[in-house]
């Protein structure tokens, strides 16, 4: 198997994880680009041009990480997403983590690829709402499913959370939250964590 993938995107850090976490043997490409100057990113897998994006042995690729991921715990068996109706709830955090990154990786881009005179900073400050409002349901309402086993929906908050610290660290996500904030800190001790911090800028 083939993942393609870039050491920045917490899509990719997600799957990056879990091949640790269950002794895979995956081939890493690593790629770069952008929407709008696409590089090396993988468009003839993905048309999307969205990493990351996993070609499977049979040939066939999937994307986006929660395929992938449901894909790989299905053929290791590692139980990542537990049966139902504990299902439903665990893929309703997967599903707010990934918005909390979509959002966050638009803000990224808003000061990484925008021209500073076209910036829009009310439409900035709507995307970091949306991880805030996100934030604070977790803390409120659903520490109990990260202290289950390990699962996809903690593994993809690990790297949304480190992916805050990256990009938008000034905002300090921890503030208010200290239950999810000692969590986190406990968290991302993992080995299969500590080898896929992001490298530095």
């Amino acid at each position: 198997m083939r993942l393609y993938h870039s050491p920045t995107t917490p899509f990719g850090r997600k799957i990056m994880v879990l091949i640790l976490e269950t002794g895979l043997s995956v081939e890493v490409i690593s790629v770069t680009g952008t929407p709008i100057a696409p590089g090396t990113l993988p468009v003839e897998h993905n048309p999307l041009g969205k990493i990351p994006a996993l070609e499977c042995d049979d040939g066939q690729v999937i994307y986006d990480s929660r395929v992938i991921s449901r894909y790989l715990d299905d053929l290791t068996g590692a139980g990542l997403y537990p049966a139902k109706p504990a299902l439903w709830q665990l893929l309703t955090l997967e599903a707010m983590v990934d918005g909390m990154l979509d959002a966050a990786v638009l803000m990224a881009y808003e000061v990484r690829i925008r021209p500073e005179d076209k910036r829009f900073d009310p439409w900035v400050e709507g995307q970091w709402a949306k991880i805030a409002r996100s934030l604070d349901a977790i803390e409120a309402g659903r520490m109990a499913q990260l202290q289950t086993p390990l699962n996809m929906a903690q593994i993809g908050l690990g790297c949304a959370l480190a992916y805050l610290d990256f990009r938008h660290g000034v905002r300090d996500w921890r503030k208010g939250r200290p239950r999810l904030a000692t969590w986190e800190a406990g968290f991302a001790k993992r080995p299969s964590m500590q080898a896929t911090q992001t490298p530095p800028q």
